[in-house]
């Protein structure tokens, strides 16, 4: 009677995102939660070294309020760690969705190594970006929503690729007219708080479009780099 018997179904993950991709969403949750529920001190002296604050990167103002800039790693530092903060669980949660969406498609076709090395240096360029709209700034800037503008960037290359199967041309009509909606409505988002939980100014709309380009930019390149390696 075994011809009656369903056949057994292969076991299937209950999320088919790429292990990479899993372990950085574990990671954000991990350093959220460990901030959060730390003794008051250490939470704001986690924020006020790991997050990403302008007025750290002027002259003008350390010289001025006699504050001390700290060692060049400690400078550094900043640029990538700001990633791992956020302001509450709902901002947390927004960036999770958002990463679970586009970062599967990247992580497929790069691997694991340069995914990650992508999604940093999108990060860092939007850190940059902010930098330059907020020059002496005391506001923090903290989230993983810069480093995953330059994911999705990369993710509709991808997913509108050519039949040769390279990435579309960043001039090709599906980018450029994604490109204009996405800017309106990062704008709208970034200026009301939108999806930024209950602290919207510890969130910087003008990183995420520092990243989303970094990523737009990078993603050929990267791409390049990773088919000559496979």
């Amino acid at each position: 009677m075994a011809f009656l018997q369903e056949p057994e179904r292969p076991h299937q993950p209950a999320i088919r995102a790429p292990a990479v991709v899993v372990w950085l969403l574990v990671t954000l949750g991990l350093a959220h939660a460990a901030r959060v529920y730390a003794a008051a001190n250490l939470s704001k002296e986690i924020l006020f070294n790991f997050a990403f604050i302008p007025a750290r990167y002027s002259p003008h103002f350390l010289t001025t309020h006699h504050i001390d800039p700290g060692s060049w790693p400690e400078r550094i530092v900043p640029f990538f760690s700001y990633v791992f903060l956020h302001g509450d669980f709902a901002h947390l949660a927004v960036n999770c969705l958002w990463l679970l969406a586009f970062g599967p498609i990247v992580a497929r076709r790069f691997g694991a190594g340069v995914f990650l090395l992508f999604f940093f240096l999108c990060a860092a360029v939007a850190a940059a970006t902010q930098l330059a709209f907020s020059w002496e700034s005391m506001e923090l800037v903290i989230g993983a929503s810069g480093g995953i503008a330059g994911l999705m960037a990369a993710a509709i290359r991808i997913y509108n690729r050519r039949d040769d199967g390279r990435m579309a041309s960043i001039f090709s009509t599906q980018i450029m007219a994604f490109t204009g909606f996405w800017l309106v409505v990062n704008y709208i988002a970034g200026v009301t708080g939108l999806g930024a939980g209950a602290e919207p100014h510890l969130t910087a709309w003008q990183a995420h479009i520092g990243g989303y380009f970094a990523g737009l930019l990078a993603a050929g390149p990267f791409d390049a780099f990773h088919r000559r390696r496979a």
